[in-house]
């Protein structure tokens, strides 16, 4: 019984001896499976780390190297500074101006003008008026350089184009006097600076659409000086003094010159003087200065008369207020020929009185009365046509005029205006110029 019972001790413990290393092989298995796992991430890790450790030295190389090349770029702008600054400095040439430098610009009224038998309108016409480009540039520190060109003039008797005013003008230039005068060059082909009413005389400027009957103003070639000395302002020119653009056919000139005053910042007195310069009626035939809507012509015949000229003196006066202004002007003119055969001297007188008020912030009323006597009579076209009272050699005595108009100023480039113009005068003959009346409407763009 002892044998059996220990033989059945003996074959139990073998059998759990043999239950437990069943699980005992299997977990060993898995262990080393573990292990090799991580002996396999490590050697990655340790891959990763030596390739990260190459890119860090690789780095550090670069660096190196752009450190030298900026100390090397460094030292080599240092000597470039030093050899700029002991260099001499070459002499600067003016750049030729930029084209947003430039500045163009212009003008133009879209009319209706409808005047009496006498006039050039008297079947009523729509008409282009005035159109106008003009073109500005700097050329060389304070010189500029400005033209206009003329699309179509009212005064013309073509639809050609024309230049009107180009030159070139220097400001501000440097001399011995004081400080508040300046000096002021033109040479070109400018205005004649001779009265005030040639300043105002565009469609932007001029309140009504006529002019006064003098309208005294030209264009002519020359050189004129401008500036001011303190409350006086200056204008003198030397022009060729005929109308003839391209050829100069006496060797007189014409002079002319202008003294402004303002005693106050609302009142401009100023005073002017001219002569012509000695004109020949054969090959210069009209004069440059503008007069009475016409020309001063020869009254002598050519084949009696080789020269002519005009000299003229005028006062003008202009106050000004915040909604309007004042403007009054007078003149004297002697007329003279070299005609053996006649006396053709004359004396002539002239004036002019504009009254311009604002009636609304945008919409003014103007008048102008205005008149030119002529004793011995001149011709004067006034508003009548040039055929019947210049070429033709009617010559009148006096004649006046008074304008009277409405302006709506939508903006400074955009207006409207209306007018009536009356005008009566006298021929030498005796007879009466009373059909020359002008009703006029106009709208002025500026761009």
């Amino acid at each position: 019984m002892r044998k059996r019972a220990r033989l059945w001790r003996i074959l139990f413990s073998g059998g759990l001896c043999a239950a437990a290393a069943l699980p005992a092989q299997e977990s060993a298995g898995v262990i080393s499976q573990q292990i090799q796992a991580l002996m396999d991430q490590n050697r990655q890790l340790q891959q990763e780390v030596a390739a990260q450790q190459q890119a860090i030295e690789a780095l550090r190389t670069k660096l190196a190297s752009v450190g030298q090349a900026t100390a090397q770029q460094g030292q080599e702008l240092q000597n470039l500074q030093t050899q700029a600054a002991s260099a001499p400095v070459p002499e600067e040439k003016p750049a030729p101006p930029a084209l947003s430098q430039i500045h163009l610009s212009g003008e133009v009224g879209l009319a209706f003008f409808d005047s009496g038998s006498d006039g050039p309108y008297n079947n009523g016409e729509f008409r282009v008026d005035d159109a106008k480009v003009f073109l500005e540039a700097p050329v060389w520190e304070n010189v500029y350089f400005h033209s206009e060109l003329d699309l179509i003039t009212r005064e013309a008797a073509d639809e050609d184009l024309h230049f009107g005013e180009l030159f070139a003008e220097a400001e501000n230039l440097p001399g011995p006097w004081s400080d508040g005068a300046t000096l002021n060059l033109r040479v070109g082909r400018m205005y004649i600076p001779f009265g005030e009413e040639y300043q105002d005389r565009g469609i932007m400027e001029d309140p009504l659409i006529s002019h006064s009957v003098s309208d005294l103003w030209g264009m002519d070639e020359g050189v004129e000086a401008y500036g001011r000395v303190g409350a006086l302002s200056y204008f003198t020119a030397i022009q060729d003094g005929g109308i003839e653009t391209y050829r100069n056919f006496h060797d007189d000139k014409s002079v002319a010159g202008r003294l402004g005053y303002e005693p106050a910042s609302w009142l401009h007195l100023s005073g002017s003087a001219m002569r012509t310069g000695e004109l020949s009626p054969g090959q210069d035939e009209l004069s440059a200065l503008w007069f009475g809507n016409g020309f001063f012509a020869s009254i002598g015949p050519a084949a009696t008369t080789t020269q002519f000229e005009a000299e003229l003196f005028e006062l003008d006066a202009a106050a000004q207020w915040r909604q309007g202004h004042l403007k009054l002007d007078g003149g004297y003119i002697h007329y003279g020929d070299n005609n053996p055969k006649a006396d053709d001297r004359r004396r002539l007188s002239y004036y002019a009185a504009e009254l311009v008020q604002n009636l609304t912030d945008r919409l003014y009323g103007a008048v102008r009365f205005s008149g030119v006597s002529a004793p011995r009579g001149y011709p004067l076209v006034g508003q009548a046509n040039a055929g019947e009272y210049f070429f033709s050699g009617l010559q009148t005595t006096d004649l006046e005029r008074l304008s009277v108009g409405l302006g709506y100023q939508f903006g400074p480039p955009l207006v409207f205006k209306l007018e009536y113009s009356a005008e009566s005068g006298h021929t030498v003959t005796g007879e009466s110029r009373d059909r020359e009346d002008l009703f006029s409407s106009e709208l002025g763009l500026k761009f």
